[in-house]
């Protein structure tokens, strides 16, 4: 038996600071005695545990209301004492989101948004670095490469812990600008600074590109895998087959991964029957995303560089194993570990956490290596983009296409 005032002051200390416990309110059996509650024995056992466990929680909250010089809001507290136990766990990928992240965060995988149009990854130097700057987007426009770390925005300095912050502000409303300050090294691999002004939009994700090259050779260019990109290039696929389409080109250059799901339905139709990639629990717990045995019959090349990730390098990977196609270009980011995305709470709030890590269909995990391509070639420097526009400079694409040529005369 326990005093009504104690029991609550524990109740409260277990529901807000322990989110991530196994025990909340509800899972307690009380009885309501006139002024005291009745938990059975076993339940106060565990509402004792949690007071001493988070008692020091409850006491850095009154002693900030009490002493800090500035307001001390509980609420924004305990927000960022989630936010710190994920952070705590040391993995850039993990992190709790409030309902503003949360949702950023979906609109990001239906296709549209509202910001500069860039994705970014902690660096091992605890800097903000550019993964890929999705195409046809203000980043892409400003000039910011694959590699570039992101060193102040709009004045101030961010480091990668703060990373969730930086992208606060790089977001906000279309036609309003950001100055971003840039750490890239030069020609001479010397490392060098400057500020780009940044204008944002709704940015609006156009994944899948294609065109028709000489030859009968198609063209599909995936920047990122969301909710709609295998449709799309589904889509386009078929657009190019009434066009007599006999080889094909995907170019993965500077896709920075995206849903799993969709990589994997897009793969299927390249690599016949077996399984993409799987992946495993820290418990060894496998899934397995399966291929069934219809593909594509026509010869094929992925083009991939450092920007090609996550997503990616599950299609790079299954291609590669399987013998399926041919990859060209140059080693890829090396991104082999997956993140759960979840609502957490009533309130919006969301987690993202790395569950699982993959491997391509001969067991190799890639994190931290990437994927060597069957053709290493590095880009002709002199060129200025990508796509069929860009053919007569674009030298990755040309030996892709010559590839491919030979292949059907070979035939």
């Amino acid at each position: 038996m326990v005093s009504k005032k104690k029991l609550l002051l524990i109740v409260v200390i277990t529901v807000l600071i322990t989110a991530f416990a196994t025990y909340t309110f509800g899972n307690f059996a009380l009885v309501k005695s006139g002024d005291k509650v009745l938990v059975s024995e076993s339940d106060f056992n565990k509402l004792k545990l949690y007071e001493q466990k988070y008692n020091k929680f409850e006491k850095l909250i009154s002693h900030a209301k009490e002493n800090f010089l500035y307001e001390a809001d509980e609420n924004v507290m305990l927000e960022g004492g989630l936010k710190g136990m994920l952070n705590a766990l040391g993995d850039p990928y993990t992190e709790y989101m409030t309902p503003k992240e949360f949702n950023s965060l979906l609109e990001q995988t239906k296709g549209s948004y509202e910001g500069i149009g860039v994705y970014v990854t902690p660096s091992d130097d605890n800097r903000i670095m550019v993964v890929a700057p999705i195409e046809d987007t203000p980043a892409e426009k400003a000039g910011l490469r694959t590699g570039d770390k992101i060193i102040k925005v709009n004045g101030t300095e961010y480091t990668a812990d703060k990373m969730d912050d930086a992208i606060k502000i790089m977001k906000g409303m279309p036609n309003t600008s950001v100055t971003l300050t840039i750490l890239r090294l030069d020609k001479d691999g010397k490392p060098e600074n400057f500020d780009v002004e940044v204008m944002r939009e709704k940015i609006r994700l156009v994944t899948v590109k294609s065109s028709m090259l000489e030859n009968n050779i198609g063209y599909i260019r995936i920047t990122t895998f969301d909710e709609q990109t295998a449709a799309d290039f589904k889509a386009q696929y078929s657009a190019l087959e009434k066009q007599g389409m006999q080889g094909l080109v995907i170019d993965l250059r500077y896709n920075p991964g995206g849903l799993i799901d969709t990589a994997v339905e897009i793969t299927d139709m390249l690599i016949g029957e077996g399984f993409v990639t799987y992946t495993q629990t820290k418990s060894g717990e496998k899934e397995y995303y399966d291929s069934d045995k219809n593909k594509i019959a026509i010869p094929y090349v992925l083009l991939v560089n450092e920007g090609s990730a996550s997503a990616s390098e599950i299609m790079s990977g299954a291609v590669k194993d399987t013998k399926s196609g041919t990859l060209i270009g140059t080693k890829t980011f090396g991104k082999g570990i997956v993140q759960r995305i979840q609502r957490f709470g009533t309130d919006g709030s969301g987690v993202k956490m790395t569950i699982s890590e993959y491997f391509t269909p001969n067991g190799v995990n890639i994190h931290g290596i990437g994927i060597e391509p069957d053709i290493t070639l590095e880009l002709n420097p002199d060129t200025e983009g990508y796509g069929s526009e860009y053919y007569s400079t674009d030298n990755q694409l040309q030996k892709a296409a010559e590839l491919i040529k030979e292949k059907l005369t070979n035939r």
